[in-house]
């Protein structure tokens, strides 16, 4: 008897977080099936599979396939799992909107008599305003880069009060781009994100700017996965387990970035984390001396520190997007307001404190020709503004390591 076969259909899977969470959600084998546009019909109707997800840009495409369609996949025009019926026909359903209705409901966020504005115009949007209207919106307008609601008349809906994107603006490897500037909703209340990679997405860094709730679409991701494998096996899951792998997988994708002044052992303890948690290390220095084809003091001989710091934020503009890795940062890059988001959209940012009187200055050239403690003082305030953890490093590196990762925990 054959083993029956679930996963998901897509064009292009690389990055798809879908295996590792059904592997939590139930015993079954799930699959990436990369199918090119001409393959989808041949695979939907003869195919080996049970049941499937499916994502862009086939979730319309498999509609003419459904032999019975949920009536909110009906309502939506767009499905995203399908099940093959014991009769041999294929139920079609959308359990996005199932996601994203939990992902309000998880965050708290007050829908109903809002005025509300999405992002986009495609199959992702069509859901939000399904669900959003389900739950008693005042007012839904989607706004598209054509037609009478655009980003050219923003203005013209300054008063909406729930803001929710589903463009793929700013989602890796695209991070920093955002479909509009919240500065043009004054009476914003939430803030809603779907993508999930970078954690924190440059709309969801403005909203925790200006202090609006705001979230992104791992829960929503977590929690319609967890609705398709109820369909794909009769078997109830408890929706305590959204929660518990929506946490695991942020844990897991979040870097671990090291601040700290010159000397205080990041990369000492960096390398400590990298082996305990087999994490990718990331050392910026080194990565800035490679760029340059010079070693830092060279640069800083060269090109002066306002050259070095140019050459570090290039350095974590890019390593900012990477997901799991340890990150040790050169001493000074805290000084830079604009290398914050770009650390902190995917990170835990731990600053490592060690007593000035035990950092060495050796190859420091900024260590050497300054005092080290109005050097301290200097950045003490840039240190705390990154920081989400703080640790003690006047120790052994070990100690310090346990510290960090009894705090991520």
């Amino acid at each position: 008897m054959k083993a029956e076969r679930y996963g998901l259909l897509g064009e292009h899977l690389g990055h798809s977080y879908s295996p590792k969470i059904h592997a939590m959600l139930a015993p079954y084998s799930y699959e990436l099936f990369e199918k090119a546009p001409e393959e989808v019909e041949s695979f939907i109707l003869n195919g080996d599979w049970k049941g499937l997800n499916v994502t862009i840009p086939y979730k319309k495409t498999v509609i003419p396939y459904c032999t019975v369609l949920s009536e909110r996949a009906a309502r939506i025009g767009a499905v995203n799992t399908l099940v093959r019926t014991k009769d041999g026909g294929i139920f079609g359903d959308n359990t996005d909107a199932y996601g994203f209705e939990k992902l309000i409901g998880s965050n708290a966020i007050e829908i109903r008599d809002k005025k509300c504005l999405i992002f986009g115009s495609g199959g992702a949007s069509a859901m939000a305003v399904e669900v959003l209207k389900s739950l008693g919106a005042q007012d839904v307008t989607v706004i598209s880069r054509r037609g009478e609601n655009n980003y050219d008349n923003l203005g013209l809906h300054s008063d909406a009060e729930v803001l929710v994107n589903t463009t793929p603006l700013g989602m890796f490897p695209k991070n920093g781009e955002q479909a509009a500037d919240l500065m043009l909703f004054p009476k914003a209340e939430a803030v809603i994100d779907v993508v999930y990679n970078p954690d924190r997405t440059a709309l969801l860094l403005q909203a925790e700017s200006l202090g609006i709730k705001h979230c992104n679409g791992l829960y929503m991701l977590v929690a319609q996965a967890k609705r398709s494998s109820e369909l794909f096996t009769g078997e109830d899951i408890p929706d305590e387990r959204i929660g518990e792998i929506s946490d695991r997988l942020r844990k897991e994708a979040l870097n671990i970035v090291l601040t700290g002044m010159p000397g205080c052992g990041k990369s000492t303890v960096a390398k400590l984390l990298s082996e305990k948690l087999s994490r990718p290390l990331i050392e910026a220095d080194a990565l800035i001396e490679e760029k340059a084809g010079m070693s830092i003091p060279e640069i800083f001989a060269s090109l002066g520190e306002e050259g070095f710091r140019r050459l570090e934020t290039e350095v974590l503009a890019e390593q900012g997007k990477r997901s799991g890795a340890v990150i040790s940062t050169g001493g000074g890059c805290v000084t830079r307001r604009e290398n914050y988001p770009l650390l902190h959209q995917n990170a835990a940012i731990v600053w490592i404190k060690r007593d000035l009187s035990l950092l060495p200055k050796d190859g420091r050239p900024l260590s050497l020709k300054n005092d080290l403690g109005k050097m301290y003082e200097k950045r003490k305030p840039c240190y705390e503004r990154f920081a989400d953890i703080v640790i003690n490093n006047d120790g052994e590196p070990e100690a310090a390591a346990r510290k960090i990762l009894e705090a991520l925990k």
